[in-house]
């Protein structure tokens, strides 16, 4: 069997996997573990979600330090509400194109590195190939920090790692750092002709939601200047809101939720302190009418950003690979900033466009595929 044969079948069995981060990943990490198995990989798992995920990752190479970490995430994203033109969860082959969930963001990364493992496990390696494979990326990288503390507690450590995020096989050497927060409002309910008997939860968010938008005017008004990132500063959304009962009802309850993707060089501890002031002021406010009101600020996910380090060792083994000397940054969030706080130097480059992701009828290149698997069949030269 051809690589790129091989990476079409493991491709499909890893898209077969309906892996939607609401649900267990355990059956396609099964199947993962026991190919690497076969090959001789000494593998581990770490498990969360009350045993219903794992971590995943595995070793194929001598038990030392200055390793390569080949970074991906197991879970994709919903289908829910997007009409696809073919069954997400069956690769579809057209046009020189693969079709389906995951395809692009990120199975189609760790399919290359496991098409790749039978040419690292025949290799003289000197030093290790480590696969990385992480749960629930996507709804605030979840697993990750978990997998890191582990991986780095039972093997030495790694030289760099290389995050397999669509980026069209060029290297990222930056990206923003992503936080969801959820806001929770008490307030006391009143007929409406009488609002001064009450509190209004859905008033009160509205002045948080006021002060949110003159951070999210400051962040784009404040940003280093000639700034590399699209847009270049950092934002902040209001994803959802829920709240009250009827019209003529004085509120009692709001919840709403918020994303803030900031740049490396922003201040994230100063915009949490800034808006917990503004949270303290509100409900003061809101207690003059109702003692018993009460508002909770709490920071739900965090993903740190990635910094540039031109001098890395990730940064030198992705250029030496890929031939890909440009600086390049990106606004979207990846796992590589968690290995970076970690201390493991960390970039981003893998196959496929993010423009693909996360949409109905998500596709890669197989082009694509085919020169990152190429890219990864190098390694060995460079690691033995």
């Amino acid at each position: 069997m051809s690589n790129q044969d091989q990476l079409r079948k493991i491709l499909t069995t890893l898209v077969g996997f309906d892996t939607v981060s609401r649900n267990s990943n355990i059956t396609l990490i099964d199947w993962v573990e026991n190919y690497l198995g076969k090959l001789g990989a000494q593998c581990w798992r770490v498990c969360g979600d009350g045993g219903k995920k794992a971590n995943f990752y595995a070793r194929l190479g001598p038990q030392i330090a200055g390793g390569l970490v080949l970074s991906g995430h197991t879970d994709v994203v919903p289908i829910d509400g997007q009409n696809w033109s073919s069954e997400p969860f069956t690769l579809k082959e057209q046009d020189g194109r693969y079709y389906g969930r995951g395809t692009c963001d990120m199975k189609g990364f760790i399919a290359c590195a496991l098409a790749a493992a039978p040419d690292f496990a025949k290799a003289n390696l000197k030093r290790p190939v480590i696969f990385a494979f992480s749960y629930d990326e996507e709804v605030g990288c979840l697993g990750a920090p978990s997998l890191i503390e582990a991986l780095q507690r039972d093997l030495p450590a790694p030289a760099a790692v290389l995050v397999g995020e669509p980026s069209s096989m060029q290297v990222v050497s930056a990206h923003k750092g992503q936080n969801s927060y959820l806001v929770s409002i008490e307030g006391k309910e009143a007929h409406s002709s009488l609002p001064h008997k009450g509190a209004s939860a859905i008033m009160a968010a509205g002045l948080l939601m006021a002060e949110l938008s003159t951070i999210a005017d400051d962040l784009r008004k404040n940003a280093p200047p000639h700034n590399p990132f699209d847009p270049p500063y950092g934002t902040l959304t209001i994803g959802l809101v829920k709240g009250g009962t009827a019209v003529n009802i004085i509120a009692r309850d709001c919840t709403f939720s918020w994303d803030l993707r900031l740049l490396p060089s922003d201040d994230c501890a100063a915009i949490e302190t800034r808006f917990d002031r503004k949270v303290k002021a509100v409900e003061a406010q809101m207690r003059q009418n109702a003692p018993e009101a009460h508002i909770r600020f709490e920071r739900k996910t965090s993903a740190p950003p990635l910094n540039a380090d031109p001098q890395s060792a990730a940064e030198q083994i992705a250029r030496l690979l890929t031939g890909d000397n440009q600086s390049r940054v990106v606004s979207y969030t990846t796992e590589a900033g968690l290995f970076q706080r970690a201390g493991l130097p960390a970039v981003v480059c893998g196959p496929g466009s993010i423009e693909q992701a996360h949409k109905p009828d998500e596709y890669v290149d197989i082009s694509q595929l085919d020169k990152c698997l190429r890219t990864l069949q190098k390694l060995p030269q460079h690691l033995c």
